[in-house]
C-alpha cells in the first residue's frame, strides 16, 4: 500500500466498515516500521481489496481487511490473506491474531481457512454497534503442517 492507495482504500473502507478508519489514520499506518499494508488493484490500477498487519515483535495482528463488495467470493480476500502469512514469515515471526466480529461469519470462514481458531471475546468491542469481537489465533506458522494447509488454500484457488 502507497499513498496514491489511499484513495481506494478509504472508498472501500466507506461502504465496508460501520466506523471506518480515515484516510489520516491510514496515511499514519504507512509510516510505521512495525506495520503494513497491502492492496489488491486490478490493471487499471484500482484498489479493490486491503489489508494491514502490525507486529508486535512477537507475532503479527491484522488490523484491518477489506474487500470492495462488487469484488466479494473472487478470491481477493484469500489472496491478501496469503500475503499476509507471507510477510509474518518474513519477520520471523511464527503466530497471527486478529479481531473479528462475531456475525461476520464469511471472514471467520475465511480466517479458519488459514488455521485461525477462536481463543477469547472482547465484549461490546465494537463501540458503534455493541458487538462482541471473536479473537482468533493461528500458531506455528512456520512449520511443515502450516506450509502444507497453505498449499493446499493455493491449489483449490487454481481449480
Amino acid at each position: 500500500m502507497r499513498s496514491r492507495h489511499l484513495r481506494g482504500v478509504v472508498a472501500i473502507e466507506q461502504v465496508t466498515s460501520p466506523r471506518p478508519w480515515s484516510k489520516d489514520l491510514f496515511a499514519s499506518e504507512l509510516k510505521q516500521a512495525s506495520s503494513r499494508g497491502f492492496v489488491a488493484v486490478r490493471p487499471d490500477a484500482s484498489v479493490v481489496g486491503f489489508a494491514c498487519l502490525m507486529s508486535t515483535g512477537f507475532e503479527t495482528h491484522i488490523t484491518n481487511i477489506a474487500v470492495h463488495p462488487s469484488f466479494r467470493l473472487q478470491r481477493v480476500a484469500t489472496m491478501l490473506m496469503l500475503r499476509l502469512v507471507a510477510e509474518t514469515k518474513a519477520w520471523g515471526l511464527d503466530d497471527m491474531t486478529l479481531e473479528v466480529r462475531e456475525s461476520n461469519t464469511g471472514a471467520q470462514d475465511l480466517y479458519r481457512k488459514f488455521g485461525f481458531e477462536q481463543d477469547g471475546v472482547r465484549p461490546r468491542y465494537y463501540a458503534e454497534t455493541g458487538e462482541d469481537a471473536l479473537i482468533m489465533w493461528v500458531r506455528g506458522i512456520g512449520g511443515e503442517d502450516y506450509q502444507r494447509r497453505i498449499d493446499a488454500v493455493i491449489a483449490a484457488m487454481r481449480r
